[in-house]
């Protein structure tokens, strides 16, 4: 049984991500986390900021990667991993940094929106895919971006009427081209 303590904390990118490579190429990056807790204030009728918990958070291999090329200082985001702190000696005496190790790191959809891009990953001292113009979704269907078509509506008739102008009408009159 696992004795780690995992947490996942919602909050915003605190400093610039910072990526790092091992000299054994174990790839690392590292970003402070800010995590204010926000409260109605009945009495001043408003939302009120709480105080800040600050985090380190830290992530290793494919996932510093993708952190330190898709995260960016004031990004909503949402970490999940295990709670961990560090002392280190300051000039003011010893200091401790909570720290988050990530399992798992993400935008935060309550906030914003995002587009997800998948990994692609090469072999040593291999080139990357060339793009074709194609589709870049790997689970494209019959060459098609499954993400760009949107699925055909469940109840419309197979084909489509030709409207008088040239333009195609599905079942129900609506306009899809």
């Amino acid at each position: 049984m696992s004795t780690d303590t995992k947490v996942t904390v919602t909050g915003w990118v605190g400093t610039q991500p910072k990526h790092f490579v091992s000299e054994i190429g174990t790839d690392f990056t590292s970003f402070r986390l800010a995590s204010t807790k926000r409260f109605y204030n009945r009495a001043e009728d408003a939302w009120v900021d709480g105080l800040t918990t600050w985090f380190t958070v830290k992530a290793w291999r494919s996932m510093a990667v993708n952190i330190a090329e898709s995260l960016r200082k004031s990004d909503p985001v949402v970490v999940h991993g295990t709670l961990t702190s560090e002392t280190w000696e300051s000039p003011d005496g010893p200091r401790t940094t909570i720290v988050i190790e990530a399992d798992a790191v993400g935008p935060d959809l309550a906030r914003g929106q995002a587009t997800f891009r998948h990994t692609v990953h090469t072999k040593a001292g291999e080139a990357p895919p060339a793009s074709d113009g194609g589709p870049t979704d790997p689970w494209a269907v019959n060459g098609t971006d499954s993400a760009a078509e949107p699925a055909p509506d469940a109840g419309a008739e197979e084909g489509a009427d030709e409207a008088q102008d040239g333009e195609l009408v599905s079942a129900d009159d609506r306009t899809v081209a």
